[in-house]
């Protein structure tokens, strides 16, 4: 990336663990395309008001050359993601398959369905 990777917490401390475990799924990001100038990751916790069912809400932003891949879901959407882990995996496994788009169109190599011409006919009783 031309630009380092930033980490943006929202309701929560640093996590140094959870900082590495993000670094490595952005390294990871490379290998699907070159071109990514950069990336920014925000981890948001829950409000410290509920007891149980805290989702975690992770939303990754990133710039290519004519185009942004971003990826924010509402927190609501998973119970999985009560686990911080299980949120930024899914997060950056739905970037990377939008990633994964852009460079197919990008290098035109978008699947094609071809258009099927009505076959003239009629219906005999």
């Amino acid at each position: 990336m031309h630009i380092p990777l930033q980490i943006i917490f929202h309701n929560m401390e640093p996590s140094d663990a959870v900082e590495a475990n993000i670094k490595e799924k952005a390294a990871k990001l490379e290998r699907f395309s070159d071109k990514i100038t950069s990336c920014r990751v925000t981890v948001e916790a829950p409000h410290k008001h509920h007891h149980k069912g805290n989702i975690y809400h992770i939303a990754v932003d990133i710039v290519v050359p004519d185009a942004e891949v971003v990826v924010s879901r509402s927190p609501q959407d998973n119970h999985a993601h009560e686990d911080i882990y299980v949120a930024i995996r899914d997060s950056f496994k739905s970037a990377r398959r939008q990633l994964e788009d852009y460079e197919l169109k990008r290098r035109g190599k978008i699947k094609r369905h071809e258009i099927y011409e009505p076959v003239p006919g009629q219906v005999a009783e």
